[in-house]
């Protein structure tokens, strides 16, 4: 018999042990599925709308049924959410003593063999690296779990991070001196030990296909994998069923090499010598590239000759490091772990410049200072459906945005999952009364020169209108930085733009302030949950279809046609009404938050497609009156402000009774002084209250 009714009923075991709990037959529904996956070892696919509650609907038969499990997240911070708050409130409820863990990838965690590398004032390490090496060593004598996310004051780009953290690449594994102290392998174990481990998924699956000795053995152990934020697998999966090689890795390895050569082997010049050679022919590989950061066909520049003159000279000089290495192998750890890498290195820049291969896509991405070449496949979908269908066991994949129009067909074909179970269950947000949707009237064409102005203009009203608690999320970061740069000398409201800091500081900052207007693009369009009048309004400047000059996205696209297929429909359409989806979720995010949703495409009213976008939106109030959302906003901002005044109000009520209440103490107290075996007690009342 089903264990989910007692638990999330209105006089069930949730309601009575967690304050505030409110009963949701979504909830109830999901948990009643997931149960049931777990008894029957089966797959199955969730959509569960914003408010329903999905978390505990996983987390609470996942526990009961007391079989290892595995969650993945989407995000480190999701993972923390999970361990620190969710995961022992519902254990707490339901009383299960089960073991959880917390696993993180290796980079999360300090290491202490290269900690030791560093030990001395390094001439590799530049003022800023040195000053946070420092701070790292000072906490590295106190730490018990290594985790670097422990040190607030390190930012998250840290310079010294690459140093006192190790890589697939760079670890020793047990060849390590420090292997039984390894902050990385305690974490592991205590994981392999748990009866619930929470992971994120780009660690799931660089265990899953690269093999990483990180948490190796803990996958084929579980009986249950629990996917949260689901719609983020199909990239994430392909991105490491593939094969990467940048010029970055060449320069760590050179690097590294220099380290083992001042310390270990000075009289083996020659390794730094051969390093150094490989580190310049592939930076000397990036200045073959426009400076500006981009992405590209990968196949079409291996036909350019000066492309293939250079990675003629990286292949040589990959080979002539090798045979150099060789010569020195089994005289240091470090040493060993290196040719490793540069054995590696070798095998991937071979299949990285097979031009011939078929089912993949090779691609390359620039930043300012590094390439990186890839090999991605163009579908995940035949490897992961023998994943999942051995061994046997109990899938779960779950988000608020997994279907397209009204089915799940995407997903499922993306992932092989074609025989799962799917379940569609709505918010329980009002959303007629507490939102609406607006594509204004006489929008320019997308990519029209005045559709910029527009959207300035647009923007202008709605920051006026809300007081300025909107977010503006736009699909490119040039149309970002120019609306930004005009708003600043437009309207009085602190702007934030995406990219000034982290993207938790932007937050922490939009939050802190009553009348800041945050602009993003990709970062901001999911995984950001502000609640109440701190975000009543959204603008999405455009159909977030991805570009056409993507590469791999053409590949797929190529691949498509090639198997007859409507590449529009069947990919374009389908990932762009999940990204809108997403965008479109940062509005409501409670029962009680009212908003306005405008998106600036007039594709919505004149596309045929319209309909599978508009279907696969929550069902807000529709308008295409701008005036109409205007007055919508300037409601909201009204009730805000008068709730505010009411609260403030009753604050200072509250005060003065307060002092009002002190005064009558000291009153009493200095009536009291003639009364000794009472003045002690009044005066320690007296004490307290004035504290």
């Amino acid at each position: 018999m089903s264990k989910s009714p007692k638990l999330f009923a209105p006089e069930g075991i949730l309601s009575q042990a967690i304050p505030g709990f409110t009963v949701r037959q979504a909830q109830t529904d999901m948990a009643n599925a997931v149960e049931e996956a777990i008894d029957h070892k089966s797959a199955l696919i969730v959509e569960a709308g914003t408010g329903t509650g999905k978390t505990f609907a996983y987390l609470a038969p996942a526990l009961q049924a007391k079989k290892k499990t595995i969650v993945s997240t989407g995000t480190k911070n999701l993972q923390e959410q999970l361990y620190h708050r969710d995961l022992p409130l519902i254990k707490k409820a339901i009383g299960v003593n089960g073991k959880i863990a917390l696993l993180k990838g290796r980079s999360n965690y300090l290491c202490l063999h290269r900690l030791r590398q560093h030990g001395g004032s390094s001439t590799l390490l530049d003022k800023t690296t040195m000053v946070e090496l420092s701070d790292v060593r000072r906490w590295a004598t106190s730490t018990k779990t290594g985790d670097m996310g422990e040190m607030k004051s390190l930012a998250e780009d840290a310079k010294v991070l690459p140093f006192v953290t190790s890589t697939v690449d760079n670890c020793l594994g047990k060849d390590c001196p420090d292997y039984e102290d390894c902050y990385m392998i305690k974490a592991r174990r205590k994981a392999l030990d748990a009866d619930l481990v929470v992971v994120n998924h780009h660690l799931f699956f660089a265990d899953m296909a690269l093999k990483d000795t990180g948490f190796g053995e803990l996958i084929p152990e579980a009986d249950v994998v629990i996917f949260d934020e689901a719609h983020q697998i199909p990239d994430i999966a392909s991105e490491y069923f593939g094969e990467a090689l940048s010029s970055r890795q060449l320069h760590d390895l050179s690097r590294d090499l220099e380290m083992v050569y001042r310390t270990s082997l000075k009289d083996a010049k020659q390794l730094h010598t051969a390093g150094e050679k490989c580190k310049m022919i592939s930076a000397d590989l990036r200045l073959l590239f426009p400076e500006q950061a981009q992405k590209g066909n990968w196949r079409e520049m291996l036909s350019r000759s000066d492309v293939q003159t250079q990675i003629s000279k990286l292949t040589d000089s990959l080979n002539v490091l090798y045979e150099v290495i060789k010569l020195h192998l089994s005289r240091d750890k470090d040493l060993d772990s290196i040719f490793e890498r540069v054995s590696d290195a070798r095998m991937k820049l071979t299949r990285l410049t097979d031009a011939n291969q078929k089912g993949v896509s090779l691609w390359y991405e620039t930043t300012m200072r590094h390439i990186v070449l890839h090999l991605t496949p163009l579908s995940i979908a035949a490897k992961f459906s023998k994943i999942v269908s051995s061994p046997e066991r109990t899938w779960v994949f779950t988000s608020a945005t997994l279907m397209v129009g009204d089915g799940f067909e995407h997903f499922q074909r993306q992932m092989g999952l074609q025989h799962a179970k799917t379940l569609s269950l709505d918010s329980p947000f009002n959303y007629q009364k507490q939102a609406m949707l607006c594509v204004p009237r006489f929008l320019p064409e997308p990519n029209a020169r005045e559709m910029r102005q527009t959207l300035l203009d647009i923007s202008l009203k709605l920051i006026d209108a809300s007081g300025g608690r909107c977010f503006l999320l736009f699909t490119s970061h040039a149309t970002l930085r120019a609306i930004a740069a005009m708003l600043e000398d437009k309207v009085d409201n602190q702007i934030l733009v995406q990219g000034t800091t982290t993207k938790r500081a932007l937050l922490e900052s939009y939050v802190n302030s009553d009348n800041a207007v945050l602009l993003g693009t990709g970062a901001f369009w999911e995984g950001v949950d502000v609640r109440g009048n701190d975000l009543t309004c959204v603008l999405i400047d455009k159909l977030p279809f991805a570009s056409p000059d993507d590469p791999l996205l053409q590949a797929r696209i190529e691949d498509c046609r090639k198997a007859g297929g409507n590449s529009f429909a069947q990919l374009q359409i389908p990932q762009a009404a999940i990204a809108l989806k997403q965008g479109a979720g940062r509005l409501i995010r409670d029962e009680t938050d009212r908003g306005v949703l405008v998106i600036c495409d007039n594709r919505l009213v004149t596309k045929d497609y319209a309909k599978t976008f508009l279907r696969s939106l929550p069902d807000m109030q529709r308008t295409r009156h701008l005036p109409n959302a205007l007055a919508f906003l300037e409601e909201i901002h009204e009730d805000a402000q008068q709730a505010k005044k009411a609260l403030k109000a009753n604050k200072q009520s509250a005060d003065e009774q307060n002092l009002q209440a002190v005064k009558a103490a000291a009153e009493q107290a200095e009536e009291g002084r003639s009364a000794p075996a009472n003045t002690a007690d009044t005066s320690d009342i007296l004490k307290k209250e004035t504290q």
